[in-house]
């Protein structure tokens, strides 16, 4: 892989890696996804601090704390990411609410960039201010969306008799807005990356017409399209053990390899390969 570890001693530290899940449609695979990047990133020898926005769920939470318990019970040899979970704020008024808010966030991300050299953030599936600081931040914004026109209104609406788009989502709007802020103060723009989850098996109707109209919005809100996971048992059979298809393939907790096994492992790598992440040195080889 391109961000294969290089041992050096010699190159500066970087900040870290900013990547993002977001989607203001909940079960479109934020969390598995989150935890399947963290894990491929850990495997390589990267630290990574996961951070946890979604309050109503802790979806990665739970998947890190059944992950550490796992390899508490086993001895298991299972790289477990560092892990801050922020709350939306119990204070009074909005303004003061979201105060609390950035300040918590702020202290996340200043102890993560430090120390780690990828931050993953999982957001909650609605509109908070913590999920719109998490996008202000993004090196990497990857959007889960199954393969359906169901969820591709987290984009755009779709005329249903012409398939044409007829106008952009809120989220698509938000996206664009802060892609905009970036540009103006002269920062680094983000890599927005459109995850095509439960992808059909066949070639159905249904999967040309969103390949086309995928396409179409990717050359008007200037996102690339990654393949995402399909609809495996195997995915959610390891949460509760905290696992992901790369600790059972590679870390001899395999069962049974079947074909199956195999194709999701390589779903993660090719999704791994697809963020374009930038080669850097991991921090511990420098310490």
């Amino acid at each position: 892989m391109d961000i294969a570890p290089t041992p050096s001693t010699e190159q500066p530290v970087a900040p870290a890696t900013v990547i993002v899940f977001g989607n203001e449609k909940g079960g479109s695979g934020k969390s598995t996804g989150a935890m399947h990047v963290s894990a491929g990133l850990l495997r390589l020898g990267f630290s990574v601090g996961c951070i946890d926005l979604d309050n109503r769920q802790w979806t990665l939470s739970r998947y890190v704390e059944n992950r550490r318990a796992t390899a508490e019970r086993d001895g298991a040899n299972l790289p477990l990411p560092e892990l801050a979970q922020i709350a939306r704020s119990g204070e009074g008024t909005r303004v003061v609410g979201e105060a609390d808010e950035r300040k918590r966030f702020q202290t996340a991300i200043a102890q993560f960039s430090r120390d780690c050299d990828f931050i993953v953030i999982d957001c909650p599936g609605t509109d908070t201010f913590l999920g719109r600081l998490a996008i202000s931040l993004a090196d990497k914004l990857i959007t889960p969306m199954n393969d359906s026109f169901v969820d591709l209104d987290v984009l755009a609406e779709v005329d249903g008799l012409n398939g044409k788009i007829s106008r952009l989502s809120v989220y698509a709007e938000t996206i664009w807005e802060q892609r905009k802020q970036r540009a103006a103060q002269g920062a680094k723009p983000i890599d927005w990356i459109v995850m095509r989850n439960r992808l059909s098996q066949i070639h159905a109707r249904n999967k040309q017409d969103m390949e086309r109209v995928l396409s179409e919005l990717s050359g008007r809100l200037g996102f690339r399209i990654a393949p995402g996971f399909a609809e495996r048992v195997i995915f959610r059979e390891l949460f509760p053990r905290g696992l992901t298809m790369i600790d059972v393939l590679e870390a001899g907790d395999a069962g049974d390899r079947s074909m199956s096994h195999l194709a999701a492992r390589q779903e993660v790598r090719s999704l791994l390969n697809a963020l374009q992440l930038p080669h850097r040195v991991p921090k511990r080889s420098q310490s």
